[in-house]
């Protein structure tokens, strides 16, 4: 039996009623409808079932389909228990959820099993996340296909963006196969650490391992139109660990360079650092020839320290070294380290400008967390070594420190117990030296030890009230083990034969009460008994015709005592203007206070020695003591009663602000304080009754910014025509009731307009100097990550159209000092300066400064430097310049602002002939 197929043709019959049985009607149906059948001898398995339609829609306003929903996927399929065929059903390959959904339509082609999803589609697959203008999934081929679109003005747009796990590329286009998680990716932009990588084509290997073609690797933010890049043809990239490229060419603005290597490593390790080589920079000098500077290795040894190994090397044969280590441990402590020298040779051998010398710094700086054990802490600040350093290295140009003429250090520990009464020890280390003189005077150790005071005779209410019940004693003992030496014998023998070794108790008995219920009063007594282990003895020598000091090993001792007094109350007083007036009053607080002091005689300490001077015998006194660590006991009566006045003036003025209905305090002087004693025991000639009146004073203006500090020293005695202090007063001698011998002034003011303070200028206060920039900056340009745009970010907006219609950030600090000299008569002023430093932005992309000043007195400039930087995107350009003095020097340095590639530099700097 046959079936012929249907026809599509349909031809239009007219039915008619037709006049036969209904029986004979039925029975040709049913034999035609078999006729047109087919039958099958396998058992027919059940019929799939059918996908959901996806509503179509032609018009593209339709609101976008924001619900989720699951991806289509393979059929499940039923089987018996017996297996009766050998056909295995295909397995689905999306074997988790999925989700998906687009802005204008998600179609599904049942025929060729893809899904397509168009405007702003997404896709979710596991770790996958793909976002493009359109998306096509095809589930034969277990692929996904991204893409652009074009909008209204025939434009690409949404750009796919591809992302798995915490990896993640913005191409073009991709292919991704979800079976062998290979990708094929065109044009990628993908960012790694502070690495931008764009390639033509990419090709996705696994989860671990990328090969690009045409790729260009740069710092730059923008990646399609980077200031430079590293052009190479071939790449291996793993992601998170490094980056591995053939030929590697630098382009810097789209025009390529002759600078290449052979091959490129770029380390991309997640920690916060990671050893490696620092590259060396180029100079050369006409007294030390060609050089590399600041070229070594940097150890990241832990996350707790790590160190920095530099060196620098001349053909001449000068060389430096550098060791820098950073160390920090949470809640414990932090510090670091510096350790500088230099071998320094000058000109050549045989020339007569030919010197050598060595010199060498070290800085230590520790600080320990109050947290760890707050009974205990330990601190460090040191900064020692040759006293030239800082004017004389050949790597360091740090002019705030080559004008300090102190270099000091100190490490302390403290140690508290917890005892009754409580108790202290304290062990320390302190250093001074001078630069221009070069003499050091070093204490290594100094101890300390306290017990808190006690109060013997409180009551069991432990109320501290009247004269007996404030009395409290104390037990203070210090020892010492000081150094004088100078920088020529330092840590050298002679320098430990001549430490001097002592210590001292000393026991202050004091107590403090009420007299007349507005005056306070105390009293109090010490004890002081010195320990030494070296005294002198004094002789003539008649050979020789002077006297001779032999030093004497040994213990020895002396005891001292004394007892003062003070007398002191505060008094107020307000002046009212009215509550209509701009200055509502003017409140002025006195506190006047009067000491006794007496410290007897103690001349039983003292010895003489004969000196004979041409036939005349003469007695002269000494004490062994003299020079001593704690130096000698008087001889003299001291009998001295001191008189002190200190002020201030606070005014409630007014607020501007009409709706604050409370006046503002405003501070006129911080303090006037006026000081003087009298000394029964003076004799009048040596010694003068009266000492001079000392002032001083304070205040501040335009909110805290500008400090105004003044002094002045009063002499009521007059002088001879010589220049002596006469025993006259300078009133009963035709003059003034005081003699003004010196007065000072000193101004210092900063402000801006940026509402922030500037940054403090660290390492050259570390190094001695200033914390501000009055003596310019370090021009130690070497670390880029110093700069101050290393931490800016472009934010996108057109900075020069925005740039005359804004504000110019800019920050001022000035100093002036006037000092005034009339010891002699002179009536002179010997100093009067001023020091400005200003920095401006002169462009959003430049940054000028300057520090310079003007000696009225010598009617020359002061120290002047000049400062430029320029941004350039990923790279800093900056210009460092001192045009005049002993240290001038002019520093240039471009280089690349990322920390990673900050080897890539060109640091051009003057070398001075110190």
């Amino acid at each position: 039996m046959t079936c012929q197929k249907t026809s599509h043709n349909f031809t239009k019959i007219v039915f008619k009623p037709l006049h036969t049985n209904l029986f004979n009607i039925v029975l040709i149906s049913f034999f035609l409808t078999i006729g047109c059948g087919k039958s099958y001898s396998q058992e027919i398995k059940p019929k799939k079932k059918s996908l959901p339609a996806v509503k179509q829609t032609d018009k593209p306003s339709v609101k976008p389909n924001a619900s989720t929903v699951a991806a289509p996927v393979a059929p499940a399929v039923t089987v018996d228990t017996v297996k009766i065929d050998s056909i295995k059903p295909k397995k689905a390959f999306l074997d988790a959820p999925t989700k998906y959904k687009a802005k204008d339509y998600a179609k599904y082609d049942k025929k060729n099993k893809t899904l397509t999803l168009y405007n702003e589609a997404e896709l979710y697959y596991k770790d996958v996340e793909l976002k493009s203008g359109i998306i096509i999934l095809n589930l034969d081929k277990d692929e996904v296909y991204a893409g652009r679109i074009k909008d209204s003005a025939g434009v690409l747009v949404q750009y796919p963006n591809f992302k798995q796990g915490s990896n993640e590329v913005q191409p073009d286009s991709i292919r991704f196969n979800f079976k062998t998680k290979k990708a094929l990716i065109y044009n990628s932009r993908t960012k790694q650490g502070e690495l931008n990588i764009k390639a033509a084509i990419t090709k996705k290997e696994n989860d671990s391992v990328y090969f690009l073609k045409g790729a260009r690797i740069t710092t730059a933010e923008d990646i399609d139109n980077p200031e430079y890049y590293f052009q190479t043809s071939r790449i291996k990239f793993v992601p998170g660990k490094k980056i591995v490229a053939g030929l590697t060419q630098m382009v810097i603005a789209d025009v390529p360079t002759p600078l290449a290597l052979p091959y490129g490593f770029f380390p991309l390790s997640k920690e916060k650092s990671v050893s490696g080589i620092i590259i060396p920079s180029y100079n050369d000098s006409n007294t030390r020839g060609f050089s590399l500077q600041n070229g070594g290795y940097y150890f990241a040894l832990s996350d707790n320290y790590d160190l920095t190994v530099l060196g620098d090397y001349y053909t001449n044969g000068s060389y430096a070294m550098r060791f820098e280590s950073a160390y920090a441990k949470r809640y414990k402590y932090r510090g670091n380290v510096n350790i500088r020298f230099e071998n320094l040779i000058n000109s050549e051998r045989g020339y007569p400008d030919y010197s050598k010398q060595n010199i060498y710094n070290i800085q230590w700086s520790h600080s320990k967390d109050t947290k760890s054990n707050p009974n205990s802490t330990f601190s460090a600040s040191v900064n020692m070594g040759s006293s030239k350093y800082f004017q004389r290295s050949i790597n360091q140009a740090n002019i705030g420190s080559n004008l300090n003429n102190t270099l000091s250090s100190s490490i302390s520990y403290n140690k508290t117990f917890n005892t009754i009464p409580g108790s202290r020890i304290s062990l320390s280390a302190t250093h001074q030296q001078n630069t221009q003189t070069e003499e050091i005077l070093m204490t290594l150790p100094n101890f300390q030890g306290s017990i808190d005071r006690i109060y013997p005779f409180v009551g069991e209410n432990g109320i501290k009230k009247g004269f007996f019940k404030n009395i409290n004693l104390q037990y203070n003992v210090t020892g010492k083990n000081n150094f004088k030496t100078t920088d020529s014998l330092f840590f050298k023998p002679q320098m430990f034969r001549d430490a001097q070794i002592g210590m001292q108790h000393s026991i202050p008995i004091s107590t403090n009460f009420k007299i007349f219920k507005y005056f306070s009063a105390g009293a109090s007594t010490n004890y002081q008994e010195t320990w030494v282990t070296k005294t002198i003895d004094k002789n003539y020598d008649p050979s020789k015709g002077e006297v001779s000091n032999t030093t004497v090993n040994g213990f020895d001792s002396y005891r001292t005592y004394n007892f003062s007094t003070n007398l002191g109350t505060t008094i107020y007083g307000t002046f009212n203007f009215g509550a209509d007036k701009k200055i509502q009053a003017i409140r002025h607080v006195m506190r006047p206070s009067i000491t006794y002091a007496y410290t007897p005689s103690f001349d039983r300490y003292y010895d003489h020695y004969t000196v004979d001077a041409a036939g005349r015998i003469s007695t002269d006194e000494y004490t062994r003591f003299e020079n001593g660590i704690y130096g000698a006991p008087g001889r003299e009566n001291s009998n001295i009663v001191g008189f002190s006045l200190s002020n201030t003036f606070e005014a409630k003025v007014r607020d501007s602000d009409s709706t604050k209905t409370e006046p503002k305090k405003v501070m006129l002087l911080n303090n006037l304080n006026f000081s003087t004693s009298y000394n029964f025991n003076a004799n009048g000639k040596e010694t003068l009754a009266w000492q001079p009146v000392v002032v001083s004073g304070g205040t501040q203006f335009f909110d805290n910014k500008m400090n105004v500090n003044f002094g002045a020293v009063l002499n009521p005695y007059a002088i001879d025509n010589a220049g002596n202090v006469m025993n006259v007063y300078n009133i009963d001698n035709g003059g003034s009731l005081f003699r003004m011998t010196s007065a000072n002034l000193t101004m210092n003011y900063s402000f801006s307009n940026k509402g922030t303070g500037k940054e403090k200028n660290t390492q050259s206060q570390r190094n001695g100097g200033r914390s501000d920039d009055l003596f310019g900056t370090n021009t130690d340009l070497n670390d880029t990550r110093n700069s101050q745009f290393a931490n800016e970010k472009d934010d996108g907006e057109n900075v020069i159209t925005e740039f005359f219609s804004s504000k110019l950030p800019w920050d001022m600090t000035m100093a002036y000092s006037l000092t005034y000299t009339n010891v002699n008569r002179e009536n002179k002023i010997s100093g009067n300066s001023i020091m400005i430093s200003a920095n401006m932005d002169i462009t959003p992309k430049w940054k000028g400064g300057i520090s310079t000043g003007y000696d009225f007195v010598q009617k020359g400039v002061t120290f002047t430097q000049f400062r430029f930087e320029r941004d350039l995107l990923s790279w800093r350009m900056a210009f460092n310049w001192q045009p005049m003095g002993t240290n001038s020097n002019w520093n240039f340095f471009i280089g690349i602002k990322s920390g990673m590639l900050s080897d890539i530099k060109w640091n051009k700097r003057s070398t001075s002939n110190r």
